[in-house]
This record gives structure tokens, sequence and C-alpha cells, in this order.
């Protein structure tokens, strides 16, 4: 299933090949490993529900059977990134959109656009936890309602941007990572505990005026304390974006 083929728009499982099931296994056991004392129980209690494992590719089936009973969310498999109204579409409905090929074994260190390991082994974990779902859903809904404002549409991307893709946490044993786009990349992981990085106290006001580049690691990471702070976050979101 290289980037060369065409994406296959869903999952069927006896399609995979052995290469598949080596890229897997061999990202799986490389990301893990990094990932040891630095990332949120709350993942790790995830992969534990999931069954999540390096021996075995998801079965995006048998996961959704786990997520509606736990939180009422699924995985709905697309071929590429989901354009953006699809994508809060599928949020504010508790779906979450997800590729379900894999990179090549030559793509294992640099691949252009998410293949299913960041969209499945980075995020679909956490929605195993209700407060962090609460919140992830009332951003796709919150983006629905500002769809045709790009200028308040940004500002909510900006605020997704800082923690779902890289959001840390305060923890009784130090700062945790939860954001997908650092616990799939190793560079992030480096980065977000190095003294180069700035660490700030979780601010909607402050998220949703700072600019991001997607091409480099990031310059700020802010912390929540824990994901009820994401979820209770919601009436001073509305009150930024809807200020004026």
């Amino acid at each position: 299933m290289s980037r060369n083929r065409v994406k296959p728009i869903e999952q069927v499982y006896d399609h995979y090949t052995n290469e598949d099931f080596s890229v897997w296994k061999l990202l799986y056991e490389t990301q893990i490993n990094s990932l040891d004392g630095i990332v949120a129980e709350e993942f790790l209690k995830g992969l534990e529900i999931l069954d999540f494992n390096s021996k075995k590719i998801p079965d995006f089936k048998k996961v959704n059977e786990k997520l509606d009973f736990i939180s009422g969310w699924s995985i709905k498999t697309v071929p590429n990134i989901a354009q953006p109204k699809e994508f809060f579409t599928s949020l504010a409905n508790k779906k979450f959109t997800s590729t379900c090929w894999l990179r090549s074994m030559e793509e294992i260190d640099y691949l252009e656009e998410p293949d299913m390991f960041h969209d499945v082994f980075a995020h679909v974990p956490m929605l195993t936890d209700i407060d962090y779902t609460n919140f992830f859903q009332n951003i796709g809904q919150l983006a629905l309602e500002l769809i045709n404002d790009e200028e308040k549409l940004k500002k909510l991307q900006r605020l997704y941007w800082f923690t779902i893709e890289f959001g840390l946490m305060e923890t009784s044993n130090g700062k945790k990572i939860y954001g997908a786009g650092i616990i799939s990349s190793k560079n992030e992981m480096k980065n977000a505990f190095s003294n180069k990085s700035i660490k700030i106290d979780f601010n909607v006001v402050e998220i949703m005026n700072q600019d991001f580049r997607i091409d480099i690691v990031q310059e700020k990471y802010f912390v929540i304390k824990s994901f009820n702070q994401l979820a209770s976050s919601f009436e001073d979101i509305r009150r930024e974006l809807f200020k004026n």
C-alpha cells in the first residue's frame, strides 16, 4: 500500500501485505519505546483498552465496536486528509476521519502526508477518554457554526493545533504528552522536553491568537492541567470567538 497506489476508502483487512505488518511493527515499537515515561496515562490506557500492539494492524471494525461502547465514537475511513467541512462534520458526529493505508518501508522515516500510523496510533487511543472526546466533539460542532467565517475558523484551528495535535499536560510526575503530533514524531518529543521550546499554561485567548507553522518543530507548547480543563473551556472559547 505505497503512496503511489490509489488510496483505499475503506479498510479491507485481508489486503494488508507482509510489508504493511512489518512497517506497523517497526513504527509501533520505535514510538512506544520513545514514549516511555513521557506520555499521558490516558493514552496508555487507551492502547490497552483497544488492544493496540506491534503484532497486528488494528482492525477498524473491532476498534469501532469498543469505541462505541466506551465513548460512542468510531473511525471513519477516508483516502487522504479530509477537507475541513467533512472533518469537522465528522467530529461533530463523534467520528474521527482516518486513512487505512500504511507507508512503505522506504518511507519509514519521512512521509509527505499522514498515513494510518499517525491517525490511528497517535489519535485513536485518546478517543477512549470522555473529557477529551467531549472537547473534540465540541470543536467539530463549533467549527460548523463558523465554517464560512475564515478568521474565526482560523482561531479554532489554532486551538486544535495546540491541544489535539501538540498539547502537553502537567501531572504529579511532570509534564506528559497527549498531542498526536508529538506522539508520532521523535523530533517533536525531543523538542517538547528541551529548553529550546517554550511551555505556556493553557490559555484560550493566547492560543487563538498564536500563529503556527507546519514545516518545523513547534516553538511553543501549551500545557493543560487535565482533560476536564479542556472540556470545561468552551464557555471561554465561545466568548473569545463571538466577542465582536
